[in-house]
């Protein structure tokens, strides 16, 4: 786990969250660790599915039924949130720990007017008097720079624009000054003009009020624009994690190393084709053994099918969770030319054969192949 810039206001250690369903268990985040310290902007990275968005309702105690923690510690300020009372836990949720949803059209009510709901997130938790309500919500629409905010608080939400809704959100979040901002997919279904936009606002925010924010996103760009450091998830796991500088120059885990290759750069000397990563992620009720990125990883290594690869430092506050990293993927298997980026093209290494029953065909013995077993 890389080090932060200070002391942590938010200490994320083994979590583990699980959802129990007819079909089995499926583990959505496994074993995640991190810290988060004042005014730092950590950006968590990661295909759709892959438990970015149930860390984030992990910390706030707000998984779906029939999620639940199965195992470790969420610690705010050294209080652990996983063993605290409901109602004290409802009152540090909006008030020092914020949350901006994916779709802000679904999170705010439809019948209520812009501004009551505004000033309700305050009323809810008495962090701010209730002389200065009113007063405060009117600064915070104008500060996230709705445009006549005083007439607008009369306003419900279908009269305003996505990015409009976007920055009412952000309001909300920001109306009891809390410690930490979570962004889950703040700027999803926005033109890039607006993302632009949001991202700045976050920016400022982050600068003059010290907020710490946690950034949820597949987008690597919006990334690079607002955080400091960078964690990618795969499979409900943290497979890379460092400062935002190495994560894009000098990634060293296979699966993050494809997600870039997988996006135009407009700073490339020559532009080459775009390659995208082969496969599907894995059925978190029955993952694969060993690296949960083997079945799609072109530098796979025979160890990857059986060991799980811990976290391990390699750099200054750089961790990965890699067998081969791409330091020697790039010195012993081509990484820097290499065109064929199906499973196992640069290793050759294919999965090795199971021992399959013999098929009972009339006298004959044939081995069934395994119906994974492809390339």
């Amino acid at each position: 786990m890389a080090g932060s810039m200070g002391d942590p206001v938010l200490e994320v250690r083994g979590l583990s969250t699980s959802f129990f369903t007819h079909d089995g268990e499926v583990k959505a985040v496994r074993d995640v660790s991190f810290d988060l310290a004042a005014g730092e902007t950590l950006g968590i990275v990661g295909e759709s599915g892959c438990g970015k968005s149930v860390t984030a309702l992990s910390i706030l105690g707000l998984l779906p039924r029939p999620g639940r923690v199965v195992a470790g510690e969420i610690l705010f300020k050294g209080r652990d949130l996983l063993s605290i009372g409901r109602e004290e836990l409802r009152q540090i949720r909006g008030r020092d720990i914020a949350m901006i949803f994916q779709d802000p059209l679904s999170s705010l009510n439809p019948v209520l007017r812009v501004g009551f709901q505004v000033e309700e997130a305050m009323r809810a938790h008495d962090k701010v008097a209730a002389g200065e309500v009113s007063p405060r919500s009117l600064d915070l629409l104008q500060r996230v720079h709705v445009p006549d905010a005083s007439r607008r608080m009369r306003n419900y939400p279908h009269q305003f624009s996505g990015g409009m809704r976007q920055r009412v959100m952000i309001a909300m979040g920001l109306s009891n000054r809390p410690e930490i901002l979570i962004a889950d997919e703040p700027t999803t279904a926005l033109d890039v003009t607006v993302q632009a936009q949001i991202l700045q606002l976050l920016r400022d925010l982050n600068r003059d009020l010290g907020t710490s924010i946690i950034l949820i996103t597949h987008n690597l760009g919006v990334v690079a624009g607002l955080c400091k450091r960078v964690i990618v998830m795969y499979a409900g796991e943290i497979v890379e994690e460092g400062s935002t500088e190495q994560i894009f120059d000098s990634p060293q885990h296979p699966y993050t190393w494809a997600l870039l290759r997988s996006l135009p750069r407009v700073d490339a000397d020559r532009h080459e084709r775009l390659r995208s990563i082969e496969g599907l992620p894995p059925d978190l009720i029955s993952p694969p053994m060993g690296c949960k990125f083997n079945p799609r990883c072109p530098f796979r290594l025979e160890r990857c099918f059986s060991e799980d690869p811990e976290l391990e430092p390699v750099g200054d506050g750089h961790t990965a969770a890699c067998w081969v990293t791409m330091k020697r993927a790039y010195a012993e298997m081509g990484a820097g030319s290499l065109v064929d980026t199906r499973p196992g093209a640069a290793s050759g290494v294919r999965p090795p054969m199971a021992d399959a029953p013999l098929a009972d065909t009339g006298g004959s013995q044939t081995v069934e192949p395994q119906a994974n077993e492809h390339d």
